[in-house]
């Protein structure tokens, strides 16, 4: 007997349990044909937040439906190291716990917390996806960093060893002083990524630089040329300052010099296009070392790069740095420069200036382009290759808008910045010895390079140390020993005796995006040549955020190609960012956040899921907001307080019924309209639109069975039993078996009822598991079957896991096949009367009648046939729309409301029950309202100057009320005309 009350905590607790025992999400129907998708690994540090919870919800649905379309399906999960994030929890404890910090205590030994606390908390996401009801085949598990006691030996970490050997053998791999975002409180450079852009109220601050060879004065305009700025610091390593070369007003300028001020050096004013004359004071200041574009420009006019500061942003002590400002933190020596050039009269003003300013996304701090030395990846003609991939249609992303985005991108590449200096991740593996002079003495300070070749002497580029010891013993021709710094093998070369030489490893780790771009192939197996590689690679699909397309996709894709291998997924889709239900992006600050574990506790995981799916709209950032999920959590509740009404009209399974077979019109028209949702859900679902997967699921479960259906067959299920004969076929014995048995319409509707249900909890399944996976077992257990949770049962057909009296798990089982009764007489006879109550209830609210009324309704020139199919309507329109009684006359009566209903005229005459004349007024006035606001919200959305100004969930929200309005004056329109 089922719970009188839905309790998702319950049920969710067990049927995870109950999955994990059956093993019912592992790989490996190795008859099947394989469907593979590899989930976006978490970081390791993380929880699960909404966007987690929208993207695996996606990728569950479709791994659920197609298992159960008998594909072999791998979900592969897995978690990424995350380099940043988890050196900063683990820095974070060792200060809580009062321990030394890393560099007290040495790499290896920091290594070594980071391992246990991977080993401690590290899990905490994995089990938060398993309680969303993620299906993946979480006995193939996989770390980016493999793990602990295997280290570099691990396939893993070698995937990672072998793809950089591989990349420097394809002479893609250099290193180079370049200008990166970097990091001045985690000292290290960060991805574009992992950049945070947040709005700061700053100043612009206006310099006056004196013209060369003029004797400067504040008031001559043409004795210096004004430039704008909002680092003041970084005027000290200006190389130019660029003018636009058709810049009527300070045209003249270009081709001379100006004298830089406090540095006292001569820069020169260049032309060039960067310059907007219409922006600022049309000059600009080139510091080609300290700014992105800066640097481009200094690229074309060959202009010096000046570096100015240390990597904790700390004025650098130079020669090149005015002596008064070393060793200064960058804002200490702004608010000097700032005083010093008003002393000498070449501040002009100061003005109040909100502008956009960089951080670190885990730090907090202000991000300061530097100029340093990094690893690069060539990455353009591996860009090239993978944008032949998409134009072939060898990957399919979705929506296909993304794909413009995806070629701007790709089309201006640039090359990969893939080292960080971190301790967590993996070191790069190239070694580092001493040069060999022409005299054959050795020299360990190694020189600035800008392109690493293996030619290059004392540089090794190795799959591990047995190796680079090797290639170094080799190339010296004497004993090779490996140590841990440049400054150890200078020491130990200049205090022993010995005649080996020193190698030491470049100590920075790869960026952890070097590694996620692995994920297809390195969860299997490579670069060993695994079963699982060939079986599961290429993936069939990849879900993840439109955000990380060329952060993630796109290197996933470039790195397939370095390996020489095929593309690693068919096809993309791309979802949207969650956002509260205003549209406004989540954020702490803002308060808005929703955080996916409350609301699982709140309302279960299955109310989440489908509130996601159903939001998940391709090409739309999903708006989320509480009551929506509220709404699917009374969702589950219909979908359960309807099987617990069938189940006590006693409607059970009964084995051999044929659903092709049924006589009562109500229920062969269920069985078309299940075929009809049947196909929606697998068109949204394959064609990746989820929501309109999930709102055709909803609308059947709700409005067609619960609404409609079970509502239309009470009578049957709870009046007199009446016999039907049916058909030859129905039945599991022989024909003249069949034909001999008389079975009765409350029967038949139980079956069908039963078989309705079977079905569109096995439809509901890939959206809400957990309630789905209850209510099968219940429907089962009913029947006479139990249902079996051993790893043996639910791998073959619904009806081979039925057989012995057993019912298989819903996940293992299989995805319903059409019915195929189409009957066209059974769906205009209920059609008609579905539409006819809904346009009685729609008519009834419009018109204000209260809603314990009973009111007659009047079927104006029927003929014989609408007579007989108004009859049959009557019982239903009696119990479901107020209707006191039904009469026929060839013309409308006084002071009714006119509906018209598949060209049958029928009228609800309210004289008494109404005042149409106030109820007249009622609509009209409301109409003028909505008229007006309609005007104001106009105005605002064809003003150029809102539309560019206002937030974009702002706009967004006028376009929605505008577009409410309109319906609802078309509502109001309708209820006018019947009113006459």
């Amino acid at each position: 007997m089922m719970d009188k009350t839905f309790d998702p905590a319950r049920i969710e607790a067990r049927w995870s349990a109950a999955w994990e025992m059956a093993g019912a999400f592992k790989a490996g129907r190795i008859e099947a044909e394989p469907y593979t998708i590899v989930i976006p690994p978490p970081n390791v540090t993380g929880s699960l937040h909404m966007g987690h919870a929208l993207n695996n919800t996606l990728q569950d649905i479709l791994c659920r439906y197609w298992r159960m379309k008998g594909r072999d399906v791998l979900w592969q999960p897995g978690t990424d190291h995350a380099g940043i994030a988890t050196q900063m929890v683990v820095e974070r404890k060792l200060a809580a716990e009062g321990k030394p910090d890393r560099r007290s205590m040495g790499r290896d030994r920091f290594l070594d917390e980071v391992w246990s606390w991977k080993e401690e908390s590290g899990g905490t996401i994995i089990h938060q996806l398993k309680r969303l009801g993620a299906s993946c085949d979480w006995s193939r598990e996989r770390f980016t960093m493999g793990n602990r006691e295997e280290g570099e030996k691990g396939q893993m970490q070698r995937a990672v060893l072998q793809f950089f050997v591989t990349l420097r053998e394809k002479d893609l791999l250099y290193k180079a002083k370049r200008l990166v975002n970097w990091d001045p409180k985690l000292l290290t450079a960060i991805s574009d990524l992992e950049v945070e852009q947040r709005e700061v109220k700053g100043h612009m601050w206006y310099f006056r630089y004196p013209l060369a060879g003029v004797e400067f004065n504040p008031e001559d305009e043409r004795s210096f040329i004004t430039i704008a700025t909002t680092r003041p610091e970084t005027m000290l390593g200006d190389g130019a300052v660029a003018v636009h070369p058709e810049n009527e007003r300070l045209g003249w300028m270009i081709g001379k010099q100006v004298m830089l001020p406090l540095v006292n050096r001569l820069i020169p004013v260049i032309a060039d296009e960067y310059a907007d004359p219409e922006k600022g004071t049309g000059a600009v200041k080139i510091t080609a070392a300290h700014d992105f574009n800066d640097y481009q420009v200094a690229k074309r006019h060959n202009v010096p790069l000046i570096n100015l500061m240390t990597p904790t942003a700390h004025m650098v002590d130079e020669p090149h740095m005015p002596e008064a400002y070393r060793g200064l933190d960058r804002y200490e020596c702004r608010k000097r420069v700032v005083a010093d050039l008003d002393a000498l009269q070449l501040l002009a003003k100061i003005e109040p200036h909100t502008h956009m300013v960089p951080h670190g996304d885990r730090s907090g701090v202000v991000i300061e382009p530097l100029l340093t030395d990094q690893w690069y990846v060539d990455v353009k003609p591996l860009a090239e290759k993978a944008m032949a991939w998409v134009r072939k249609g060898q990957i399919r992303i979705h929506p296909a808008n993304r794909e413009a985005d995806f070629f701007r991108w790709m089309e201006n590449i640039e090359p990969w910045c893939v080292s960080r200096q971190l301790w967590w991740g993996h070191q790069i593996p190239a070694w580092y010895g001493p040069d060999i002079l022409a005299d054959g003495r050795l020299a360990y300070e190694v020189g600035n390079t800008d392109k690493l070749a293996m030619r290059r002497e004392g540089r090794f580029i190795c799959l591990g140390e047995p190796e680079a010891i090797s290639k170094a013993q080799e190339f010296y021709g004497c004993d090779v020993k490996i140590t841990s710094s440049l400054d150890t093998a200078i020491e130990l070369s200049q205090n022993t005796s010995d005649n080996n030489i020193y190698i030491w490893r470049d100590p920075d780790v790869l960026d952890t995006w070097f590694s996620s771009a692995l994920w297809p192939f390195s969860t299997m197996g490579w670069p060993d040549e695994t079963p699982e590689l060939a079986r599961y690679y290429p993936g069939s699909a990849l879900v993840t955020g439109f955000d990380i397309l060329f952060f993630w996709v796109a290197r996933m894709m470039m790195a397939s190609a370095a390996t020489d291998q095929a593309p690693p997924f068919h096809t993309v889709y791309l979802h949207g960012l969650v956002r509260d239900e205003k549209g406004r992006k989540m954020s702490k600050s803002v308060g808005n956040v929703i955080d996916p574990l409350v609301v699982i506790e709140a309302l279960g995981a299955d109310a989440l899921r489908f509130t996601l799916a159903s939001l998940a709209a391709q090409g739309r950032d999903p708006k989320l907001g509480v009551k929506t999920a509220e709404g699917y959590r009374n969702f589950c509740t219909k979908l359960w307080n309807a099987s617990r009404f069938a189940e006590m009209n006693e409607c059970r399974a009964v084995s051999g019924f044929d659903p092709k077979a049924v006589k009562l019109p109500l229920n062969r028209w269920i069985m078309g309209e299940a075929d009809r949702a049947l196909a929606e859900i697998e068109a949204g679902i394959e064609g990746y639109k989820f929501n309109e997967a999930a709102l055709s699921a909803y609308r059947f479960t709700w409005n067609i069975v619960c609404d409609w259906y079970l509502e239309l067959a009470k009578p049957v299920l709870q009046g007199e039993d009446s016999d039907i004969a049916f058909s030859s076929e129905v039945g599991t014995g022989s024909r003249e078996e069949n034909a001999s048995k008389q079975w009765n319409a409350k029967d038949e509707t139980r079956a069908a009822v039963a078989l309705v249900l079977d079905r569109t909890v096995t439809m509901l399944h890939p959206f809400m598991p957990f309630i789905t996976e209850e209510l099968n077992a219940a429907y089962g257990e009913f029947a006479g079957e139990t249902t079996a949770f051993s790893s043996e049962v639910g791998t073959g057909s619904r009806e081979e896991n039925a057989s012995g009296n057993k019912r298989g798990q819903l996940c293992t089982g299989q995805w319903p096949q059409p019915i195929g009764l189409a009957d066209a007489s059974a769906e205009a006879e209920i059609g008609f009367m579905v539409d006819l109550i809904s346009e009685i209830r729609s008519a009834r609210a419009e018109m204000n009648v209260p809603v314990a009324t009973l009111a007659p309704l009047v079927f104006v020139g029927a003929d014989a046939a609408g007579v007989t199919r108004a009859k049959a309507a009557e019982d239903a329109l009696r119990r479901m729309a107020r209707v006191s009684e039904i009469r026929f006359m060839h013309e409308a009566p006084a002071q009714s409301v006119q509906i018209v209903v598949q060209g049958q005229v029928a009228c609800l005459p309210l004289a008494g029950i109404i005042d149409f004349a106030a109820e007249k007024k009622r609509l009209t006035g409301e109409r003028e309202k909505l008229m007006k606001d309609m005007d104001g919200t106009r105005r605002k959305l064809d003003n150029p100057d809102f539309v560019a100004r206002a937030p974009e969930e702002v706009i967004e929200e006028n376009r929605e009320r505008l577009a409410e309005a309109e319906n609802r004056i078309a509502r109001i329109d309708e209820a006018l005309k019947r009113l006459g």
